[in-house]
């Protein structure tokens, strides 16, 4: 692999084992409770983490002709698709135990050569090397905390450092793309500022309209784990200005 893509492969490798470190501690039972995901249970949501591991491998080794999909457009697709990822999730649990899965999550990533620019088969329509990687990576850390929500007297499952920069990253340029403009700067600490959403342009010193927030916030916000209106009311999101509301931008993906 070259450029960025094997940095963000290997970023998807160390988030891996960090969530296998995670549910090799649950008790056998653990497995068969219910995720926040509604119809997953841990299991199946382990599952689906282990077959995307596996289909990150295979995809990145494809190519296509013709131009790739944006990222931005890419995405809009998963929500379009839920019931079809849903029903993939459920299949591919299969019989396999919970040492098969955390074995799984586990093993190295043996992925081809891939250069950023490289255009492969996602499972959505074309899509660059570089943009399907972020778009796995997306999936692995928010599912993370998926766990960590579905089992919430544990600690939560450790996110890796740069996967988290990554991610936030991603989606914040995202937004950015999904609704260009200048009028709103969204902060999310230490990693990334954007401007975004049509209307008057700010220039110079403060920005009149700021949305700042935690990557975790972030990626719940993003995904539709949490709403706008209800992050803003409990302090999680700072927003000022009258048009720092991002209520009609969001959910990014879901």
């Amino acid at each position: 692999m070259t450029g960025r893509v094997d940095a963000e492969v290997k970023s998807y490798h160390a988030q891996c084992v960090l969530l296998a470190d995670w549910l090799a501690g649950l008790p056998a039972e653990a497995f068969a409770a219910p995720s926040v995901l509604p119809g997953w249970d841990v299991r199946t949501l382990v599952a689906h983490i282990v077959a995307t591991k596996a289909g990150l491998a295979e995809r990145i080794a494809t190519r296509v002709s013709g131009p790739a999909q944006p990222v931005a457009d890419y995405v809009r697709a998963f929500a379009l698709a839920a019931a079809d990822i849903t029903a993939q999730a459920i299949a591919s649990t299969g019989d396999q135990s919970p040492d098969d899965l955390v074995a799984a999550l586990r093993s190295p990533i043996d992925t081809a050569p891939a250069p950023d620019s490289a255009v492969i088969d996602g499972p959505r329509g074309a899509i660059t090397a570089l943009d399907f990687a972020r778009t796995r990576l997306i999936d692995l850390v928010v599912h993370c905390d998926d766990f960590s929500r579905s089992l919430a007297d544990r600690d939560p499952v450790r996110l890796h450092r740069p996967a988290l920069a990554s991610t936030t990253r991603a989606l914040a340029e995202i937004l950015a793309a999904q609704a260009p403009g200048r009028s709103v700067e969204v902060r999310v600490p230490p990693f990334v500022a954007v401007q975004a959403i049509a209307g008057p342009r700010h220039t110079r010193g403060t920005p009149p309209n700021v949305v700042e927030t935690d990557p975790l916030t972030w990626l719940r916000l993003a995904t539709g784990r949490l709403a706008f209106a209800g992050a803003v009311a409990t302090g999680a999101v700072k927003a000022s200005g009258l048009r720092a509301d991002l209520s009609s931008h969001l959910p990014l993906l879901a």
